[in-house]
């Protein structure tokens, strides 16, 4: 089999354990990370572990310059990408006022702009041959204005606002996009983002759990899975409520004494 997963940050957190879902079934896999050392740990263990081939590229996603260099190497491997799983992402808590402007645009770029780069360097490929699945993973944060974390619930609402119209465009095709929306999982999201806040509060779920139900959500080409019953259960309460209602529950949510 020569089928490839291209996964973007899948040399650790969530994007690693999705990477052995893959590879446990025989799918190679193509890796794009940052982090030089971790993709070169990622296809040791892979490739000893599950006997799939490993393709890696370094590139810092956030830069839009590098987003064209993804399907370059591809084509230059002959890769036959069957899958495009867009799992980079980072989020930052902060006070509008006090945020870092130049990395809220990296967010944008790294969250919002690369997905849809990717989804349109890929599409038509997949379309080619009938064949081909996009997975997101977007956040329960896409459902919800986040006061104290503004872009990062604003860059996950336009990842599954588009994910779904395109996945509605490509109806009737065998070609699906399946956008998953996690609540709190265990990564190295938390401590970039500085948001221990809300992990002390909820619970995280472990990375792996969230894979395998993106997984399971992927092969029954589902459009949108919230995981955790509690957080589908708040993305059905949510239609019930006021604006004003969700933005302040929400800033309660995302800082202590939020106001």
């Amino acid at each position: 089999m020569n089928k490839y997963a291209l996964i973007t940050g899948g040399a650790s957190g969530l994007g690693i354990e999705l990477a052995k879902l893959f590879a446990k079934e025989g799918i190679n896999l193509y890796l794009v990370s940052s982090n030089p050392n971790n993709l070169k740990a990622a296809k040791e263990e892979l490739e000893k572990e599950y006997k799939v081939n490993v393709e890696t590229l370094a590139l810092d996603l956030s830069n839009p310059v590098n987003f064209p260099k993804v399907r370059e190497y591809s084509t230059s491997k002959n890769l036959d990408i069957e899958y495009l799983v867009n799992c980079a992402g980072f989020g930052d808590q902060k006070d509008f006022k006090d945020m870092d402007i130049n990395l809220q645009l990296k967010m944008i770029e790294l969250n919002c702009n690369c997905p849809m780069y990717l989804m349109r360097d890929y599409v038509n490929d997949f379309l080619a041959k009938n064949s081909g699945h996009i997975l997101n993973i977007a956040s329960l944060a896409s459902f919800f204005p986040g006061p104290f974390m503004s872009t990062y619930h604003a860059s996950k609402a336009f990842l599954l606002n588009i994910s779904e119209a395109i996945n509605r465009e490509l109806k009737g095709t065998n070609v699906h996009v399946t956008t998953v929306c996690p609540g709190p999982f265990t990564s190295g999201f938390v401590a970039r983002a500085h948001n221990d806040y809300v992990f002390k509060k909820n619970k995280p779920i472990s990375a792996y759990k969230v894979a395998t139900i993106s997984m399971k959500a992927m092969k029954k080409n589902k459009a949108v899975t919230v995981i955790g019953f509690k957080n589908k259960l708040a993305v059905f309460a949510s239609r019930f409520f006021s604006r004003n209602f969700l933005v302040n529950t929400s800033a309660k949510t995302l800082k202590e004494h939020g106001k």
